[in-house]
């Protein structure tokens, strides 16, 4: 046999050999390779999605008990306004907390008196004004949130009014002085555990995305 046709023969087996192995390989699916998708013929599977529409809420569930009152609130407040989202409710709850506290910390009220009840401001602005008749200000610093929790949701379907309450835990740090300066509570290098319980409000389904804290509570 002649050398061409041997070298032909061995570059055959090894076509062969190279076209086997690649076959294993691409037919091995490890890691994160998602499976192929079933075919439709253009027809959608309704069983595919029985699940998912008849399934618990994820939204609500991550913050509540799903057979609570509030949970049903929360939905109902969803079935008003499907945009509504409890997780960025959540999240700006937090910011309007340190938002406001922070405000009434430094007696800078102003800025915050749209995002509260006016009971709730006029309380707000009778607590700064004794604190300034007695000389004290107050040095603070925010330093986050550790905890909020959903303690209660309210709906009323006729007036389409929702209420929730959140309680915060909050670490700062806070100094009152007296008019010459002098440290008279808290210290700047302690670190204190701050704990409220607000109240928002709002009529869903209208153009005014503001909730308003409309209750505090220590």
């Amino acid at each position: 046999m002649e050398s061409p046709l041997i070298q032909l023969l061995v570059l055959a087996g090894i076509a062969v050999f190279l076209i086997l192995r690649l076959k294993n390989v691409l037919g091995t699916r490890e890691g994160f390779e998602k499976p192929p998708q079933p075919k439709t013929n253009g027809r959608t599977d309704r069983s595919a999605f029985e699940v998912i529409e008849g399934g618990p809420d994820r939204d609500i569930t991550d913050h509540v008990d799903e057979d609570s009152s509030h949970a049903k609130a929360l939905s109902a407040m969803k079935r008003v306004e499907p945009s509504f989202s409890v997780s960025e409710f959540l999240q700006g709850g937090r910011g309007a907390y340190e938002m406001i506290l922070m405000g009434f910390e430094r007696g800078e009220l102003d800025s915050i008196q749209p995002f509260m009840s006016e009971e709730i401001f006029d309380s707000f602005v009778e607590a700064v004004a004794h604190r300034e008749d007695q000389g004290l200000t107050i040095e603070a610093e925010f330093i986050g949130v550790s905890e909020t929790t959903v303690v209660n949701a309210t709906f009323d379907e006729s007036q389409q009014r929702a209420e929730i309450t959140m309680r915060f835990i909050a670490e700062l740090t806070s100094v009152v002085r007296d008019r010459g300066g002098d440290i008279v509570e808290g210290d700047s290098k302690t670190v204190k555990r701050q704990k409220d319980t607000w109240t928002f409000a709002r009529n869903m389904g209208t153009d005014d995305p503001n909730w308003l804290l409309i209750a505090t509570e220590a």
